[in-house]
């Protein structure tokens, strides 16, 4: 027995019913049943059981049992299949309905779990830097972001289990991640965003690929490899071998037997078939046994239907050309009645064969290849060949001498004559003048047929008279050839009654007109036409025993039908039987004659027969291999059945091959399954119905199927059932509405079970566009009839649904992925918060992937997604309202939560201030306004503490204490901005008190720095000595970086608000004025020192004669010093450094500008002044000197400083410049050396 696939044991009781009834419509062709055991097992189990104890082990006997019935199925089973392949290899080999569809879009090789695992390696290769591709880092976080959302996805993993996906669509998903990428990178000159894809792309096709092409296996063609492409007849054997589990030695059986390379053969079996079907459909008729319609009045249109389906057939295989060569014939399209049978010359009353119709053209080839025996002319001479076919042209060949007479020339020529005569002839060239003709030296005359040898032979050639080359021969072969429709010749004898009146022999030419119209014609020498001729169809050709009053032929058969009987017979058995296999093949009989020798051996009793087959069976009775099987009546088969059992095993073979199908058959399976239902009468609907069925439970066990392809099934179902006759068949039966209303309920639970897992049936919107045409399909199935659509809104009630499903389903798996529940029980807050954080992440990446690759597919009720989404966000804020209640109060750890979820949502049309989004703020506004609150009493304890502890060393713009606040104060408003709140007025209030509250901090700053500095300068002496400390200057900076903070921190569009940050302002502006002012007055007072101690010199005093005595008396012994130099030194020295520690350390240029034009305004003044109170008094040399430098190297610094010059050139500095001119001038008639050079107009060339 043959082993039978493991796949093929199927447990439907329904379908091994349809098995069996299958097989015992088999069991009707044939006497033969099924095998016995080779041996009781019940008498078996029962002796050993008998051995081994006295009662017998019921489990033993049952066990027993289970092993035979189990051997005996699938004995059964394979027997079915066995039937099963005869009938597709028919179809097959002589198709006569469909043709392989070459418009199919073709499929993708499918990915495996290995290759899966391999491509992760790869990717985590160029990830690691293991490769030699080089890329930027942008290209790098693309592939990064693919590599852990994509590749390592479980729902990725599953789908490639499930056969569903391709290389193609895992480029599909890089392209879309990087397109949108790249749209958001800037614009670089010189460089397209189309020319970033392209290499991307490049770049990734070369991970992809990696060392060596893992999609590309060279070295291996099978069988899948090619079955997307047109396949040849060879391939489609070899397939349909493998769907059904056939050996490759059952098939070379049953191709021999079945002569499937016979095309005559083949299309003698399918008028066989036709002819069976129209005599089911009288019969049915007859006996009114139809099956079970939903009307009546459908019993008799369905006998019409079988009646038009059959002569659809029979025109269909009419149509076929007779051969595909031999254009000189041309078909002869006959009109058919369904009780036409005899045709002949004779016959009036029937549409009649004329003799032109059956014209037969033949071609022939003439090889002349030698002469022997040429005696009769010198060796020199000239001879040549000329070769005719009587009634057509004359061919010569080339000269040659008469010692080597060899040609190897070829004539071609064409005839209608199915007997033709061809003659050939030697000739030589005449010498003499006076000839007219050359000379002729044999002939011979051939008459060849198609039948005749093709090799070279010798002939002997007729000489003319008292020719000495008595001997003649040639050597030639003539090659007539047997045209495509011509299937038979040969002589016979025949005797007829109303053709071929006389027993006499005839040649014989057995033509075929057209699919279905043959013609025994017998001809004459050198005729086209025959001379008479009969129409085979309805004569019953048979062997028949030797007539003994006949004389002529050995071997009898004849060809009868009602009022005719024509006796023919042969030499031999050998062309008895080709004969009668053709005739057989012509007349399209269901009887099939045997020859006496082979029914003598068909004799049950007689000896084993075929015995190189008869092992591969276990029956011992089985003693012609697959005779059973071939010679099965195909009319007597339920072959609904059939083609239920073979469309299963063929999509079970297509899911399982290299291509991603998607359930699609591949064009060579279509092309067979049409094929067989066009033949054998496999109503559609019926079709569609079990391969919805198929695709369903194939769907239900997890594998990918195209919900475009169930929607054209159940259309063409839908469109049947309501009787629009999708195939023009109107008839519908009460199991094919029943089993559509089920198929209905079903296809109806798998697609709404579809869309609530969505995410996982179609992850990442693979395959493309499924998720939208399984909404399509959905909208369709939910439809009462074809006519009517189904209301918008009971189609969105049932998708919201299913959604509502699909956000609980979503949640809760990924809840099982980050493993939430047993963290949540027992975790502290802290890890708790952790949690909820990373899941808030993942809720947040699964709604973008829903946006992403599901948007599109819900378009057409977009707010049904996004009640999805708050639905699966309801379910989220369970475990983040737990998380938050545990945490500990006055904890800010949360706010991170609420920046994540509020930065998703807020963007969303659909989802901003929603439900959940609503339910977030409520609970972040109260820890908002507790954490503002107690940042701002914070803040200003801490300026409190800050300003009393200052030491005011310089930090940064300002001291610690303001550095601190700013920070702190900008940090606060960072933090509520980032916040984004989502609802207007609350995030304007924040705003609002957040800039206020920056304003009353900096104010009090101001203020405090103000006192601070008033004290510290109080602190400093007055003299020359004096140096501004660096504090003075950090709380200057301060100030200064007061002003710049507010216009960050105070300002607000608006009235009160931009009122209250222009007092601020304000109070900035007048706080450093005071401090500017004050620090004037300070080193002015300095200045007012240096003039005190120059008013000792003043004339008329008693200091000012005591000390002019004194330096006088003295200079007559020593060098006295110039006082007035030493003073004036010091000043200028105090004047210099001070302004280089202000231009060093204090940060605003322009409060410098304005401190020293204060500065140097106010010193000319007091000068000015000085100078004034001693007007009527003639001023000391030594004061002259000292206030000359003075004024001189104040006004060169000052300029220095910048201040501009009409500040210079005050009305003060002209009335000093011009006293200090006046008294220089009064001095140097009085005193001429005193001044020791130093003068103001020194002073003016130097300035100038």
């Amino acid at each position: 027995m043959l082993d039978p696939s493991s796949s093929e044991e199927e447990s439907d009781e329904v379908l091994e019913e349809e098995r069996r009834d299958a097989l015992v419509a088999a069991g009707g062709g044939s006497p033969r049943s099924l095998p016995p055991p080779a041996r009781d097992p019940r008498g078996r189990e029962a002796g050993a059981a008998r051995a081994a104890s006295p009662s017998p082990s019921p489990s033993v006997l049952s066990e027993g049992r289970e092993e035979q019935e189990r051997l005996q199925r699938e004995e059964r089973e394979k027997r079915l299949r066995l039937q099963l392949y005869v009938f597709v290899a028919r179809c097959i080999a002589h198709p006569f309905n469909a043709k392989q569809p070459t418009d199919m879009a073709r499929r993708q090789q499918k990915l495996n779990k290995q290759q899966l695992q391999i491509l992760k390696e790869r990717f985590q290769a160029f990830l690691n830097g293991e490769t030699q591709i080089v890329a930027d880092e942008a290209f790098c976080n693309a592939v990064r972001s693919y590599y852990e959302v994509f590749l390592k996805s479980d729902r990725v993993a599953r789908m490639v289990h499930s056969g569903g996906c391709s290389a193609n669509d895992f480029r599909d998903v890089f392209k879309k991640n990087i397109e949108k990428r790249v749209r958001s990178l800037p614009e670089i000159d010189g460089l397209s965003k189309e020319t970033v894809l392209s290499s991307w792309l490049a770049k990734y096709d070369a991970i992809y690929r990696g060392e060596e092409d893992f999609c590309k296996q060279p070295n291996r063609m099978a069988l899948s490899a090619v079955s997307e492409l047109i396949l040849s007849k060879e391939q489609l054997y070899e397939m349909f071998q493998q769907i059904l589990g056939i050996k490759k030695l059952e098939h070379q059986l049953i191709y021999n037997a079945c002569q499937l390379d016979n095309g005559d053969e083949q299309a003698a079996q399918i008028r066989r078939e036709l002819d069976g079907r129209l005599q089911l459909a009288e019969q049915m008729a007859r006996e009114r046994k139809f099956p079970k319609f939903v009307t009546r009045e459908m019993e008799n249109m369905y006998i019409e239907e079988l009646r038009s389906s059959v002569n659809l057939l029979m025109a269909n295989l009419e149509s076929l050309p007779v051969s595909k060569g031999g254009p000189e014939f041309k078909l002869q399209k006959l009109k058919r009645s369904q009780n036409s049978a005899f045709l002949d010359i004779g016959d009036e009353n029937e549409v009649q064969l004329s003799k032109s119709d059956v014209v037969l053209s033949f071609t022939l080839e003439i090889v002349i290849m030698e002469v022997q025996g040429l005696k009769s002319v010198a060796p020199n001479r000239i001879v040549y060949c000329t070769m005719e076919v009587e009634g057509g042209e004359k061919l010569q060949t080339d000269q040659a001498e008469a010692s080597r007479p060899q040609w190897g020339t070829q004539g071609d020529f064409t005839t209608t004559h199915p007997r033709p005569v061809v003659k050939v002839k030697l000739f030589t060239e005449s010498t003499g003048v006076l000839a007219l003709e050359d000379k002729e030296l044999g002939r011979v005359v051939l008459y060849p047929t198609s039948n005749s040898p093709k090799s070279p032979d010798l002939h002997k050639m007729i000489v003319p008279k008292n020719s000495q080359d008595s001997d003649l021969k040639i050597k030639l072969a003539v090659r007539m050839d047997k045209p495509p429709h011509m299937k038979h010749c040969g002589y016979l004898y025949a005797l007829g009654q109303k053709v071929w009146k006389r027993w006499k022999k005839r040649y014989f030419v057995l033509v075929q007109v057209s699919q279905y119209t043959f013609a025994m014609c017998s001809y004459r020498e050198k005729k086209s036409e025959p001379q008479e001729l009969m129409q085979l169809e309805g004569y019953t050709v048979d062997y028949t025993a030797p007539h003994t009053g006949l004389q002529g032929g050995r071997m009898f058969f004849n060809a009868v039908k009602e009022g005719d009987t024509v006796i023919f017979a042969s030499d031999d058995e050998q062309d008895r039987i080709l004969w009668v296999q053709a005739m057989y093949r012509a007349t399209g009989q269901s009887y099939k004659p045997i020859p006496a020798s082979q029914a003598q051996k068909m004799n049950p009793k007689g000896g084993n027969v075929n015995t190189d087959i008869s092992p591969l069976y276990t029956d011992r009775g089985q003693k012609h291999g697959m005779d059973e099987f071939i010679s099965a009546n195909p009319c007597k088969f339920d072959h609904a059945s059939l083609f239920r059992l073979l469309q299963r095993q063929t999509l079970d073979h297509r899911l399982n091959d290299s291509y991603s199908c998607l359930g699609w058959f591949s064009p060579g399976q279509v092309f067979v399954l049409d094929e067989y239902c066009a033949r054998y009468g496999v109503r559609g609907c019926h079709r569609h119905l079990c391969y919805l069925s198929e695709l369903i439970e194939h769907s239900e066990n997890g594998s990918v199927i195209d919900p475009t392809l169930l929607h054209y099934s159940f259309a063409f179902c839908a469109s049947h059932v309501h009787g629009n006759r999708p195939d023009g068949i109107g008839t519908v039966s009460v199991e094919e509405k029943e089993r559509f209303e089920e198929i209905k309920d079903r296809l109806s639970s798998l697609l709404e079970n579809q869309i609530s897992h969505f995410r996982y049936c179609f992850p990442f919107g693979r395959p493309e566009g499924a998720l939208k045409a399984t909404l399509s399909l959905l909208e369709r199935v939910l439809m009462k009839d074809i006519a009517t659509p189904i209301p918008a809104e009971e189609v969105k009630k049932v998708v919201r649904k299913c959604l509502e499903k699909a956000a609980l389903i979503n949640y809760t798996r990924l809840t099982e992925y980050a493993k939430i529940e047993e963290t949540m029980n027992q975790a502290t807050p802290a890890r708790k918060l952790e949690e909820v954080l990373h899941l808030a992440e993942l809720c947040i990446e699964v709604l973008q992937q829903n946006e992403e690759h599901h948007s599109e597919a819900f378009a057409w009720w977009p707010e049904l997604l996004a009640e999805h989404a708050e639905k699966f966000l309801s379910l989220y804020s369970v475990d983040m309202d737990s998380a938050l209640e545990a945490q500990p109060q006055d904890s800010w750890d949360s706010f991170p939560l609420f920046q994540l979820l509020n930065n998703a949502l807020r963007n969303d049309t659909f989802l901003c201030n929603g439900k959940f989004h609503k339910h977030l703020q409520e609970i972040f506004v109260p820890m908002v306004i507790r954490y503002i609150d107690l940042m701002e009493s914070s803040i200003a304890q801490s300026i409190h503490r800050g300003l009393e502890q200052e030491s005011w060393q310089p930090v940064n713009n300002g001291s610690a204490t303001s550095e601190d606040l700013f920070w702190k104060l900008d940090a606060l408003q960072m933090f509520v901005f980032d916040l984004h709140w989502p609802e207007p007025e609350f995030a304007h209030h924040l705003e609002q008190r957040l800039k206020l509250m920056a304003t009353d901090m900096i104010e009090a700053c101001v203020k405090r720095t103000r006192i601070a500095f008033e004290l510290k300068l109080q602190k400093t002496n007055k003299s020359t000595d004096l140096r501004i400390p660096s504090s003075l200057c950090t709380m200057f900076n301060v100030l200064v970086d007061a002003k710049k903070q507010t216009a960050k921190l105070c300002i607000l569009d608006g009235g009160q608000e931009q009122q209250y940050h222009s007092k601020i302002d304000d109070l900035i502006e007048e706080t450093v004025k005071e401090i500017i002012s004050l620090l004037v007055s300070k080193v002015v007072s300095v200045l007012e020192g240096v003039l005190s101690k120059l008013s000792r010199y003043d004339e008329g005093t008693f200091f000012s004669s005591l000390v002019s005595f004194t330096v006088k008396a003295a200079a007559k012994y020593v060098d006295v010093p110039k006082p007035g130099m030493d003073l004036a030194d010091t000043y200028i020295m105090f004047v210099r450094q001070n302004q280089d520690i202000l231009r060093e350390k204090v940060n605003e240029e322009m409060y410098i500008e304005k401190l020293f034009d204060q500065w140097y305004s106010s010193s000319m003044k007091v000068i000015c002044m000085w100078l004034a109170d001693r007007l009527d008094l003639q001023l000391h040399i030594y004061q002259l000197k000292t206030l000359i430098k003075i004024v001189k190297k104040t006004y060169r610094d000052f300029r220095l400083q910048g201040v501009l010059e009409g500040t210079l050139n005050s009305k003060t500095y002209d009335t000093v410049h011009s006293r200090l001119t006046v008294e220089e001038a009064t001095v140097s008639v009085t005193d001429a050396g005193g001044l020791q050079g130093i003068t103001m107009k020194d002073s003016d060339e130097e300035e100038g």
